[in-house]
């Protein structure tokens, strides 16, 4: 994981996530974003991270401007 980049995408993710009707999974990534800044444990991040990708995954699929691909490409990279 690189943390560093994490830090830059995750609040980019996190608003998507709200455009996208998806304020439950938003907030869920959020928590586990402050919850692994404290900790130092991924788990929950990755978890959320995988699910948020998934769901972007499917929006583009619909519609390709749905979410940018480079937010998809910097998120995964980051995540792993």
């Amino acid at each position: 994981m690189q943390v560093e980049k994490l830090e830059k995408t995750v609040p980019e993710v996190v608003q998507k996530l709200t455009k996208l009707k998806s304020e439950t999974l938003a907030a869920e990534l959020s928590w586990c974003w402050v919850s692994f800044q404290n900790d130092k444990n991924p788990v929950g991040l990755i978890e959320k991270g995988q699910a948020a990708l998934e769901l972007f995954k499917e929006a583009r699929e619909k519609n390709s401007k749905a979410v940018s691909k480079k937010l998809v490409e910097s998120f995964e990279k980051a995540l792993n």
